[in-house]
């Protein structure tokens, strides 16, 4: 490559073009290579083969912004000046880092006579030109994927040059990806305290701050960009999403429906409405958002899928053909095919044809499992550890720890577990708050991992041997404090983080007096209602056989050491056993809670409140059996999961 861009800057185009020919031989898919070919092929006047050369950039890499520049500038050698600015366009909003771009857009601009916004694309030369080039270069690093030499880069920089804002803007961008929510904040507020009228950074710390669930402090963030600019489409994104955060779904679906008055064409918008419309139950309305959504792109697969996870939804002929020519489209992006193929799976499902049913969630499953960095043993070598660490006698020498306060309930378990269904009988109960998945308890773990956690040999559990007791009573107190935005004046609120079970002896550490609700399904149901999931985020354990069966196993392994230390900590709820027999289940867990009995708890569906979770509409209605055996029709293809969970079937009822 150093040879190539050394020939380049010579001018000798054919000797780069052909070098670079002849090491695409070896690495076919490598971005730089095709870029530099394109490029030297463009400047020796080969531009039909420079735009063959990007069209197999683009199926490698379509958000690759260089790409889309190098198209513009092809265009502008063919004097197609329509198709140059869409391109440029195209590259800028990937990756607004691109000088040559804006400089070009200028140029294109003025010989269209559009003088406005040839001077929006002067003021981005303007500013460009106004950085250190290493703030640039290391930005369009940034935007085009390449984070580990943005982040040296700018590392770098910032020792050489001190506080920068823009340098501490993009590090801490950088630690957003990185996860190192942390290391964000505080570096945007100490940008914050420089310039305090950088408003690209403080929407970044508002969208930090959502990131940490602190909701309410992002609020009086994004109320003083919308001060500045009320109609700025950004903003007002953050601002329902804050709102949808705090349980503010009415103000989150108000300003939706104004940004949706404001871009009728935008097919996100009507998405994130019905989502909201979704979650207070206007299920009709919803419906005619997500078909709105994927009317305005008919490959949204999203949308789709969205319309899918109602559950009762039928899709029409029209709708099933639809998806079926977008999935086999080859411009449909990965994840829009992963979506369509789970949709189309539930689609044939409720038709009955299993057979196509299944090859659609087999398919979405191979796709969305083939981006995903899940490693099952990361999970195992955690539970062993805490098998290690969290032993009786560890209990017993740190008695009396942490914040007394009995107000929170945890319910935990797998997804698809029946977990949203004991939410909603607790929250019909007038001393109990329903909330939804809080993330506290999380953070907390990564807190205790470390800023570069070693995920082979984590750092937690085997740290809270180390901790002063007296601190397991202030993380107590934190979350308490940090979790009161979502309470109203009740007693009791619910925590309804599943993946919580991974940490209920910290849970005990900090929260003695909390209860703790294990919420269990047959292996076969679960590990299969999880299969046919596509899930918002997280939960990446669920898009193999192998690796559900493994989550299912591993669970069954955690549970029963905590039963183990920590006896009678737990209530055990069956799925099967509620469906069963409601009330005597109901009593259970009121009585877990020290609860007296409520008919509304028995008569959950009848409760209005917000459900964000797949099962949202299924709590609205009477309890039914029908979910109990959905695993049944496709049993000839579950040979390999019935074998991977081996003993699970006798153990998950011990």
């Amino acid at each position: 490559m150093n040879r190539i861009r050394r020939f380049q800057s010579e001018g000798r185009h054919e000797e780069a073009s052909s070098l670079a020919e002849v090491l695409l031989a070896e690495a076919p898919e490598n971005r730089d290579l095709l870029l530099a070919r394109a490029t030297s092929l463009r400047c020796v006047g080969r531009i039909d083969e420079a735009l063959s050369t990007l069209d197999e950039l683009a199926r490698l890499q379509p958000l690759f912004s260089r790409q889309f520049q190098e198209r513009g500038l092809c265009h502008v050698g063919l004097k197609a000046a329509a198709p140059a600015i869409d391109n440029l366009l195209r590259a800028v909003n990937i990756n607004p880092a691109l000088p040559m771009s804006w400089r070009m857009l200028v140029g294109l601009y003025r010989m269209q006579g559009d003088e406005a916004n040839a001077a929006l694309a002067a003021g981005h030369v303007e500013a460009l030109q106004a950085l250190p080039p290493e703030i640039v270069q290391a930005t369009a690093l940034f935007h085009d994927g390449v984070i580990g030499a943005a982040e040296q880069m700018i590392r770098t920089f910032l020792l050489k040059a001190g506080n920068h804002p823009d340098a501490m803007r993009l590090l801490a961008r950088i630690g957003l990806i990185h996860d190192a929510l942390d290391d964000a904040e505080t570096l945007l507020e100490a940008v914050l305290e420089i310039a305090p009228d950088f408003r690209l950074a403080r929407y970044d710390y508002a969208e930090t701050l959502i990131k940490r669930q602190r909701h309410l402090d992002a609020q009086i963030q994004i109320d003083q960009l919308l001060a500045l600019d009320p109609q700025n489409f950004d903003y007002r994104t953050q601002a329902a999403t804050a709102a949808v955060g705090l349980g503010q779904n009415d103000k989150a679906i108000e300003i939706y429906r104004g940004m949706w008055s404001d871009a009728p064409a935008s097919w996100d918008v009507p998405l994130w409405l019905g989502h909201a419309l979704k979650t207070v139950g206007q299920t009709a309305e919803a419906i005619d958002c997500y078909r709105a959504a994927f009317m305005a792109r008919p490959d949204f697969g999203d949308a789709y899928w969205s319309l899918a996870n109602l559950k009762r939804y039928r899709f029409t002929d029209a709708e099933i053909v639809g998806m079926l020519e977008n999935e086999a489209a080859s411009t449909t992006s990965l994840v829009d095919r992963y979506h369509l193929n789970f949709a189309l799976g539930k689609a044939y499902e409720d038709r009955g044809e299993h057979a196509a049913s299944w090859r659609h969630y087999e398919r979405g499953n191979a796709l969305k499992r083939s981006e995903s960095r899940y490693r099952p043993e990361i999970l195992e070598t955690n539970t062993a550890e805490q098998t290690r660490v969290m032993t009786r006698a560890f209990f017993a020498t740190r008695p009396g720890v942490g914040d007394k306060n009995p107000d929170p309930i945890f319910v935990v378990g797998l997804p698809r577990s029946g977990s949203t269904l004991i939410e909603q009988i607790l929250a019909s109960h007038s001393e109990v708050e329903g909330t939804h998945e809080l993330s506290n308890i999380q953070r907390f773990v990564h807190d205790f991992q470390g800023r570069e956690p070693d995920l082979d040999h984590p750092r937690y559990p085997g740290v809270l041997e180390s901790v002063p007791s007296e601190h397991f009573g202030v993380l107590g107190a934190t979350y308490l404090s940090e979790t009161r935005i979502y309470r109203t004046g009740k007693a009791y609120f619910i925590d309804k983080m599943p993946n919580n079970f991974r940490h209920i002896g910290l849970i005990h550490l900090i929260l003695p007096n909390a209860k703790v609700i294990d919420a269990r399904r047959d292996p076969m149901s679960c590990c299969f209602s999880n299969l046919k999931q596509l899930f918002a985020q997280g939960q990446e354990f669920t898009y193999s056989i192998e690796d559900i069966a493994r989550y299912y196993r591993t669970y069954l392994d955690l549970m029963a050491h905590w039963d183990a230390v920590l006896p009678g900590r737990i209530l055990r709820v069956q799925h099967e056993d509620v469906v069963d027999d409601l009330e005597r289940q109901v009593r259970r867990i009121l009585d877990h809670c020290g609860l007296q009995f409520e008919q509304a708890c028995v008569d959950f569906h009848q409760t209005a409140r917000s459900v964000r979770t797949p099962s949202s509409e299924q709590v609205r209605q009477p309890i039914f059996r029908d979910g109990l055996d959905q695993w049944k029709p496709y049993d000839v293809w579950l040979t390999p999961l019935r074998e991977a969970l081996g003993d699970a079937f006798d153990r998950y009822r011990a």
